[in-house]
């Protein structure tokens, strides 16, 4: 049956952001890539009010028998808007596994790696093209423990992922001739496990440890920020980006939240960050106001107690316990180092 241009507009302008013209044409890939980013972040929703009457044209072809997809074909020609795409999902996907499942073994050389190559790859599937899933995890998996415990390593992992994914691009195959489409149900159901499976670890976070993922957010502004301590200009234009929202809110209210208000958001973030400094004290056996020297110490005598190599006989334990060693030194020298700069 074949699809009408009008009906398609209208669906995108109803539900654009959600993908629902996107599961009208039969292109679940990119429905659910509009559904978990929202349109792609609001951009790509936007960018297909000229697209899509070349979405149209090439569903409704393919469903006449007119495919020119072939399994031996040249691949596609690179996308530097597909390619971005694949970067900043990545990204994202990352920071939502950093914010929901950060407390998982084997975080940052499983869990992280997946979660953003998954993102990667389900940029790569949107539309008509595809690429190698396999090959795109492995360079994920390959490239996360060199940025192990760093708040910024799905950024680097998304990069050396979406490089991998525009080599190894191809055309997806299309259907057969008088295939008849697959029924709405199961793509529905798919789309909707897709989706609780990405949002039920996020959405507990949120909902049940606000003050937590609050925290780990302006961690990772923080460490955003402290990255491009050599750009002050870029810092600025950051800064405002994301003073934004609040600047709008302030703009159409007349008025925001009061000050007093957000002092107490900045007070429960301050006490979040100094029960997490507490705790890794705890860990490192040191106390307050030790110095960086004694705190370097006592890492260095823990982790070769604690190294899973030296705990045969109790692995697991020994890992969990390795992990949370690294973890708090890591959070005392960012504290070490933001006391420095003041």
């Amino acid at each position: 049956m074949a699809k009408g241009l009008l009906i398609t507009y209208a669906l995108w302008v109803i539900g654009g952001p959600l993908g629902l013209h996107h599961l009208y044409l039969g292109r679940d890939s990119h429905a659910l890539l509009w559904l978990l980013t929202l349109g792609g972040f609001g951009v790509g929703w936007m960018r297909e009010v000229f697209r899509l009457p070349a979405y149209v044209s090439e569903v409704n072809r393919e469903a006449a028998g007119d495919g020119v997809r072939h399994r031996n074909a040249r691949p596609p020609p690179v996308s530097p808007v597909r390619f971005a795409g694949q970067v900043c999902v990545g990204i994202y996907f990352g920071t939502v596994a950093l914010i929901a499942l950060n407390s998982l073994n084997f975080f940052y050389l499983l869990v992280l790696p997946l979660c953003v190559g998954a993102g990667v790859h389900l940029v790569s599937c949107a539309g008509r093209e595809t690429s190698d899933l396999q090959k795109t995890l492995t360079t994920c998996v390959m490239t996360s423990p060199l940025f192990y415990g760093s708040r910024l390593s799905p950024l680097p992992i998304s990069l050396a992922a979406s490089i991998t994914a525009t080599r190894h691009r191809r055309f997806k195959e299309p259907l057969a001739a008088n295939e008849p489409p697959e029924p709405l149900g199961p793509r529905l159901y798919r789309l909707g496990l897709a989706w609780l499976a990405f949002s039920a670890p996020l959405g507990y976070c949120v909902f049940h440890n606000t003050t937590a993922t609050l925290g780990y957010l302006v961690d990772c502004v923080s460490a955003i920020l402290d990255a491009l301590w050599f750009f002050p200009w870029l810092q600025g234009v950051l800064e405002y980006f994301l003073l934004l929202p609040y600047k709008v809110l302030r703009a159409l209210t007349g008025a925001g939240l009061p000050e007093e208000s957000w002092k107490k958001v900045l007070e429960v973030l301050l006490r979040e960050y100094s029960q997490r400094e507490k705790e890794a004290m705890q860990v490192l056996l040191v106390r307050e106001g030790s110095t960086m020297e004694e705190i370097t110490r006592s890492y260095r005598e823990l982790v070769k107690v604690w190294h899973p190599d030296h705990n045969p006989r109790q692995m697991t334990e020994a890992q969990q316990m390795f992990i949370r060693i690294q973890e708090a030194y890591e959070t005392l020298t960012q504290r070490h180092k933001k006391t420095q700069q003041e």
